[in-house]
């Protein structure tokens, strides 16, 4: 019978073990096994299962040196099912994909398998990625293990499930206006969002696209960080990514230094509207770093032309990618997607000329702004977890949303400045549900947002109520 307390191991720990050859693979695999089998009937997160495939590439594993950053020796983890995996289905949960078979891995999961990871399952995501609550009509709902009535937000949802559940040790994610950050926020778990070309993805349409990026995603900063190294680098085919930096990310989290100013930026002068609760709980928890030594003050970079750059790039993005689809599958497509590559279809020129201009005016004002502070924090998310049968937040506080994406508007703020971002649990509402607080950094300050992450981390020391089992609520 497969020994499932090895799934309450970090990470890090794990891969000691595999180190010192104290745990095999397939013993791993076995674990991961056993416990989506325990776990996923409650909250479907792994909705592809290659447990044949991993147990095959478990045993001829070429490893390289063992010191190498970023070794993972033979660690299971979960895939986006966004991101192809060599011979398995990618859907995008999407019926037009229901059965496509990747005939490459992207190359995050290139790098990662490089190093020893072993795919053991793709997680749920929204169709497209599009929405910040993953269900999808290939595969359902994905659940929240804290409340299973609760959504796990998205679009990376199901590797946040799959994390908090314990069913696999590192889970990849991508995030273009939140979706590694809100559904990390509402499991209680770590989400990374790097500078735009920390992470080598694609290949795809759109190579020279600083928005949607890919970013590890654990149960604490040290498995993040171990993650980070592993992808750390550079690959001909994603030509804005840049070669691996000369001190692992792992030595930034086990050997933290303090940030000296950390700012809460709020609601950035009123541009977003957060839930009451929330935004004490985060406010209260960006002034614990003066525990560690910092000064904390309640200062934010001015975000106009966020907004509408944001919208205009979302809606490019979507056009360029699944254009062609609406023409010819219109009818297998949910409304906010059809919304949204008709709104990418209808830019002009002027359209994208003024986003390309507004997008530079926020990312210069933030790179300033960041120039005398070592942090800037807000809520990871404006709100809660909500009830699965909501599709988005209409509301916030009397405030009505504009789109289905304007609820994690703070998330896209970030986005559009093209800081590194990590969403950090930072406590529970009064019903026992998570929240997090989003630490932003300074422009390709990795190691300086995962040394402050880990302190923060240790301050709250929440990271130590993971993985949980779910709890079944009706």
């Amino acid at each position: 019978m497969a020994d499932t307390s090895l799934c309450r191991l970090s990470a890090v720990e794990t891969v000691d073990l595999l180190r010192k050859k104290k745990v095999s693979p397939l013993e791993l695999i076995d674990a991961a096994e056993a416990r989506i089998a325990e776990t996923d009937s409650a909250v479907n997160a792994m909705v592809i299962r290659t447990f044949d495939r991993a147990r095959a590439r478990a045993k001829t594993l070429k490893l390289p040196d063992p010191e190498t950053p970023g070794w993972l020796g033979g660690l299971p983890f979960g895939v986006k099912d966004l991101s192809d995996v060599e011979g398995v289905i990618t859907t995008f949960g999407c019926r037009v994909h229901k059965d496509n078979v990747a005939q490459r891995s992207c190359i995050s999961v290139q790098h990662l398998e490089a190093l020893g990871g072993l795919v053991v399952g793709k997680t749920n995501t929204p169709e497209f990625g599009a929405g910040a609550q993953t269900f999808n009509e290939v595969f359902g709902i994905t659940r929240n293990p804290w409340d299973t009535r609760m959504t796990c937000a998205g679009s990376s949802g199901g590797a946040a499930v799959a994390l908090a559940s314990g069913q696999v040790w590192l889970a990849t994610g991508s995030d273009l206006g939140g979706s590694l950050r809100t559904p990390a926020s509402f499991c209680s778990i770590v989400g990374f969002r790097p500078s735009p070309g920390r992470v080598a993805s694609g290949p795809g349409v759109l190579p020279l696209n600083t928005f949607s990026q890919n970013g590890p995603m654990g149960r604490c900063v040290a498995d993040v960080a171990l993650m980070l190294d592993a992808t750390a680098k550079h690959h001909p085919l994603d030509p804005l990514s840049y070669p691996a930096p000369s001190v692992p990310y792992a030595r930034s989290a086990s050997n933290p230094v303090a940030p000296k100013t950390v700012a809460w930026a709020g609601d950035f002068g009123g541009a977003c509207t957060y839930d009451a609760e929330v935004e004490a709980i985060c406010r209260a928890a960006a002034e614990r770093f003066r525990e560690i030594g910092a000064t904390v003050m309640e200062k934010a970079p001015d975000p106009e032309g966020a907004r509408e750059s944001f919208q205009i790039f979302r809606g490019h993005h979507m056009a360029a990618g699944n254009g062609k689809l609406l023409q010819a599958h219109r009818e297998l497509l949910k409304p906010e997607v059809i919304w949204n590559i008709e709104y990418g279809l209808s830019l002009t020129s002027e359209d994208l000329r003024r986003g390309l201009i507004l997008q530079a005016g926020v990312q210069q004002r933030f790179a300033r702004f960041m120039a005398d502070v070592d942090i800037m924090c807000i809520p990871a998310a404006p709100v809660p977890p909500f009830p699965v049968e909501m599709r988005y937040v209409e509301e916030i506080n009397g405030r009505k949303m504009p789109s289905y994406i304007d609820w994690v508007l703070g998330a896209s703020i970030v986005t559009m400045a093209g800081l590194p971002a990590v969403s950090m649990p930072c406590g529970f509402t009064r019903s026992g549900l998570p929240v997090g607080l989003m630490l932003v950094g300074k422009p390709r300050g990795e190691a300086g947002l995962i040394s402050a992450a880990k302190l923060f981390e240790d301050i709250m020391g929440i990271a130590k109520r993971l993985p949980i089992d779910p709890i079944v609520r009706h």
